[in-house]
């Protein structure tokens, strides 16, 4: 559990970072950033998988893909599933919809905890429910004050769940699974960036995108396997609410890239903001609590053994 709390945290503040450096990778437009964030993660996540010990399940899944060749139909699925989202989520900054795809993971959190209570079975805290209680009255009242959702926020709040669910009924939820996702989409990446613009030409006339775009490769890999490795290691519910720290960085990122959040929409992001306290507050409390059964265990294993002695 700590292990995939930790995991989810520095995923989370690793996306709030990328939400800000998409600014370093102009003049790339949104198709030209995709397609290279592509090409760069793959190498780092191969050694991301490394340092982890999960090279293995990217040959599992191709012993899989040649006893059951239908299985492919899966793992293209999706690859569409992820890397659409992962082109997105680059797309939304770069075109002043930051918010409208950061709304999207203020909302993607309340759709994973009702898949967790629905099909899984998980329960809520007190805690939790009273952070998901305040996150339904900023997502509904931002509803309400606009009067309808952008098909940023709709896409990434419902293709995610999806996406790990799947994963999930096909076992493919580790990161070999992930690996495949970006290894499919590869020849997309290469038309994209080799082929349908003249990347290689501006990066020639801008060098300083040749390094924008190895911290690209790098921060992509990090994040999105820690991302990943803390799916497959949390329970749905409490990695749903775990996601609320993301877009509230996303949040923050597009205000600093010029977005302005508008005084009817503070009754959106407040009541997130404090649902995002409660969870910590919840997770500071039940760390605490496991350190002292933890000293009350160590004591009674040195009381017992003083009288053996």
């Amino acid at each position: 559990m700590y292990k995939g709390l930790a995991l989810s945290v520095l995923a989370s503040v690793t996306f709030g970072v990328l939400y800000f450096y998409s600014q370093f990778l102009k003049p790339f437009d949104s198709e030209q950033t995709f397609a290279w964030r592509m090409l760069a993660t793959l190498p780092f996540l191969t050694l991301f998988m490394y340092w982890s010990g999960d090279l293995q399940h990217i040959s599992q899944i191709f012993k899989r893909i040649v006893k059951q060749p239908v299985f492919l139909i899966w793992l293209i699925f999706s690859s569409i599933l992820c890397t659409t989202q992962l082109w997105l989520f680059l797309w939304g900054p770069i075109n002043g919809r930051g918010l409208q795809v950061s709304l999207g993971y203020f909302l993607l959190p309340l759709v994973m905890v009702l898949v967790g209570c629905v099909l899984y079975k998980e329960k809520l805290s007190t805690w939790q429910l009273a952070a998901v209680l305040l996150a339904i009255l900023g997502v509904a009242h931002e509803i309400w004050r606009i009067g309808s959702i952008a098909w940023e926020t709709v896409y990434v709040a419902l293709a995610y769940p999806l996406y790990f669910f799947l994963r999930r009924a096909f076992k493919t939820d580790h990161l070999g699974g992930f690996w495949w996702d970006l290894c499919l989409i590869l020849p997309v990446a290469f038309y994209l960036g080799f082929i349908h613009s003249d990347s290689l030409g501006l990066m020639a006339y801008f060098p300083h995108l040749i390094w924008a775009v190895i911290g690209l490769g790098f921060l992509s890999a990090l994040g999105l396997g820690s991302y990943i490795l803390a799916s497959r290691y949390l329970p749905f519910v409490i990695f749903g609410l775990l996601s609320y720290l993301e877009p509230v960085l996303l949040a923050f990122a597009s205000i600093v890239l010029g977005e302005r959040v508008e005084a009817g929409e503070w009754l959106t992001y407040i009541p997130i903001w404090i649902a995002v306290l409660l969870l910590v507050i919840e997770g500071t409390l039940h760390l605490g609590k496991q350190k002292r059964k933890q000293r009350a265990l160590d004591q009674n294993i040195e009381n017992y053994q003083d009288r053996i002695k």
